[in-house]
């Protein structure tokens, strides 16, 4: 097994990253997947990535139809509705890895394509996207992170997986306990994303602060419990270890400055929905969510009172 054709849905940061590492040394090999106005305006301005414009090749699903390799770089609310394509894209030997972060978007994509296709994996990056330009640091990304939901040895198609990045500039590490590592993920970002967003304080804030430290750690609890419920049992958060400065902003933050919606159906939403489903309550994450949704509504202006305005 061997990968010679890459399809890409997302450009986005997670997309920029193999945008940046494929599309040259691959030439028309790689392929990003769009169609009608989106595609054009992709083929007219290409991406911006570390103040270089990149203009990969752009072709529709059924052009890109039997890739040897198919990667799902959306938003996690766009992702059902770019499964039509997926089904499209995919052949019997077509691997599929969808990079959101989270811990349902396999499930969601085997929904159009089963789940033998799909490797599991997610994403370690550290990036910012402002004014439709994405900036990251390539020797300090951790990368691609994937391996078998059901396996913990290197299959074949890991192996492939593994030949294929290690003749590019990308990071990619296997993992035998891949659920483990997606859980951990998902963990360090609701109790980091999440406080970080409600207060719109740099990260260096919930070790700072010992209430949104105390609010951290009961968000931690909540996710740790809903993870054993569903078969993953993860260790505390080594809180010593400090991976970013104190200033930093991450994902859920930078997209309320930019006065975007947040992802926060994939960090609180799916937790909530997984307690839910083992009878597990999570009230300080279900309050964190209604915050979040509230802050997405004041950047959409619906709190813009009039301070004429008398009271009625």
């Amino acid at each position: 097994m061997d990968i010679h054709q890459v399809a890409l849905i997302g450009a986005g940061a997670v997309g920029s990253y193999f945008i940046w590492g494929l599309s040259e040394s691959m030439g028309s090999a790689f392929a990003l997947v769009a169609e009608g106005e989106r595609a054009e305006r992709l083929r007219k301005r290409g991406v911006n990535i570390n103040g270089k414009v990149y203009f990969p090749e752009v072709r529709t699903p059924e052009e890109a139809a039997g890739a040897d390799l198919l990667l799902i770089a959306t938003k996690y609310s766009g992702l059902r509705e770019i499964l039509p394509a997926v089904k499209t894209i995919v052949r019997e030997n077509t691997i599929v890895m969808s990079l959101l972060n989270g811990v349902d978007s396999e499930e969601i994509v085997s929904e159009a394509v089963g789940r033998k296709p799909i490797v599991n994996s997610f994403m370690i990056i550290s990036s910012q996207r402002e004014n439709g330009e994405t900036w990251f640091d390539p020797d300090t990304t951790w990368g691609l992170q994937y391996g078998e939901a059901d396996s913990p040895e290197m299959t074949e198609r890991c192996s492939a997986i593994d030949a294929f990045f290690r003749n590019t500039p990308l990071h990619a590490q296997f993992h035998g306990d891949i659920l483990k590592q997606e859980w951990e993920k998902y963990l360090r970002n609701l109790c980091y994303n999440i406080p970080q967003a409600i207060t719109g304080t740099g990260v260096g804030s919930i070790s700072d602060s010992p209430y949104l430290l105390d609010y951290s750690r009961k968000i931690e609890a909540e996710v740790r419990a809903v993870a054993s419920a569903c078969g993953v049992p993860l260790e505390p958060l080594d809180r010593t270890v400090v991976r970013s400065r104190k200033a930093a902003r991450y994902s859920t933050l930078q997209d309320l400055d930019a006065k975007r919606h947040t992802e926060v159906d994939m960090f609180c939403g799916v937790l909530m929905k997984k307690a839910a489903e083992h009878g597990i309550p999570v009230p300080y994450t279900a309050g964190a969510y209604d915050l979040i949704r509230t802050l997405e509504e004041k950047n959409d202006g619906k709190f813009d009172y009039d301070p004429e305005e008398m009271a009625t």
